[in-house]
């Protein structure tokens, strides 16, 4: 049975969501044009995922929370996810509402904004209007795009002044509870030229929570900045996690891409970085680990338009069960864009004769004085690993483990917070079983 996908939401609704906020008018005026998109555009088309059926639509557009004064109030399970020492800095938001805030004095005395999106608009509103949603976030994209923009709750903005290197990492973390609930978090990044600094991502939910996640993140790195951001995913099976990434880099910057989308529900992740200065180089690592019915659809992107550029995509997927994924891997160079240097490697492990994945490397060159590459591969536990293995006395479930983490190693191992590798290793091993 296919969910209704016609426009749930109306102007009053965006008017009421933007008041709540105290947003100023240029953003709720932003809302409105993109809700008017909403009405005319249709669900993005994935690469053999049907999504007609999936819950986009039904849930509750703005969830309320109340602030707590320490992260021990805060579940173990949610807590976990997040480092709470003296000087990390850290934004916590549950459903629509920021309900924690740690940042260090040190920073604000560099200029760094850490704050809430909606706390942005109103203390810095010329530089959020100046970069939100403008050349990264594309609201007529699709529906589900517009309907970000259209409903979009919390968030985070972060600014890097010009020349600022950041040691300890930026966390976030997004956390959904409840029945019928929709969380829409924007994050924005601007890193300014010089900058140095690393961001960390996470979303995580309640086991039972039924819900929509319609989140993005748009980050601009500015020339011969170096930006490392790190994202996991653990949604619950009654969810629908929609997640859309736009970059944009300036001359000589650096970004590296850590994504685990390892949710338990229905997934679409589409990681887009739009080269444009000359000389960048970006990396992206993505895992993705399917179980049970759960179904996704993982896209990564690069486009190079300026000359000297270079990109590297590593996917890797493990299905069981009866799960399915997608693994998409693009790799566009732009006419113009001579010497770049585009490669990509996606590779799915199946654990289970039911179990189904699809890696689709695809280059699209418009140069020719380049180099690209790409490699894919989808198959099964080769026996002869198993057998030599459990010939030196593992049983077979500690022998496909190993096996397993040597599969996704290139990408935990390219995790530079030991905290953070050990999240997403714990979450792969519960759902290995």
């Amino acid at each position: 049975m296919s969910v209704h996908t016609e426009q749930q939401f109306d102007r009053q609704i965006v008017t009421q969501l933007s008041q709540a906020q105290q947003e100023p008018d240029w953003m709720l005026q932003r809302r409105l044009d993109a809700l008017d998109e909403v009405g005319r555009l249709d669900l993005p088309k994935l690469e053999k995922t049907r999504i007609d059926h999936w819950n986009f639509t039904q849930f509750q557009p703005y969830t309320g929370e109340k602030a707590i004064v320490s992260p021990l109030e805060l579940p173990e399970e949610v807590r976990e996810f997040v480092s709470f020492e003296q000087k990390d800095s850290v934004l916590v938001q549950k459903n629509s509402s920021p309900v924690y805030a740690q940042v260090s004095s040190e920073l604000k005395d560099k200029g760094v904004i850490f704050t809430d999106l909606s706390t942005a608009c109103r203390e810095h509103g010329e530089l959020v209007q100046k970069y939100f949603m403008t050349d990264g976030y594309q609201v007529n994209e699709h529906k589900l795009a517009a309907l970000h923009a259209a409903l979009f709750t919390g968030g985070v903005f972060l600014y890097l002044p010009r020349n600022v290197t950041v040691d300890q990492p930026f966390q976030s973390l997004f956390w959904t509870s409840g029945q019928n609930v929709g969380t829409f978090p924007h994050v924005l990044i601007v890193a300014e030229s010089g900058t140095q600094a690393n961001v960390i991502v996470n979303y995580v939910s309640d086991s039972d929570s039924k819900a929509v996640i319609n989140g993005a993140v748009e980050a601009f790195v500015g020339d011969n900045a170096r930006i490392r951001i790190a994202t996991l995913h653990t949604q619950g099976e009654g969810t629908t996690d929609v997640a859309y990434r736009r970059t944009v880099l300036g001359r000589d910057a650096n970004l590296e891409w850590i994504v685990g989308d390892l949710n338990s529900g229905l997934t679409i992740s589409d990681n887009t970085t739009d080269m444009k200065g000359s000389g960048s180089f970006a990396q992206i690592n993505s895992i993705t680990l399917g179980s049970g019915d759960q179904r996704s659809n993982i896209t990564s992107t690069v486009n190079h338009w300026g000359t000297h550029t270079e990109s590297d995509i590593v996917a890797r997927g493990v299905m069981k069960d009866h799960a399915q994924t997608i693994l998409n891997g693009v790799t566009k160079i732009e006419k113009g864009a001579r010497r770049a240097n585009g490669v990509q490697a996606e590779k799915v492990l199946m654990l289970s004769e039911e179990a189904r994945g699809d890696a689709n490397p695809i280059l699209l060159i418009d140069e020719n004085d380049v180099q690209a590459g790409h490699a894919a591969s989808v198959g099964k536990i080769d026996p002869i690993q198993m057998f030599y293995l459990m010939s030196r006395g593992l049983d077979k479930k500690e022998a496909e483990r190993l096996i397993i983490f040597g599969f996704v190693g290139p990408v935990l191992n390219s995790i530079p917070f030991d905290s953070l590798r050990e999240r997403i290793s714990g979450v792969i091993e519960r759902k290995l079983g």
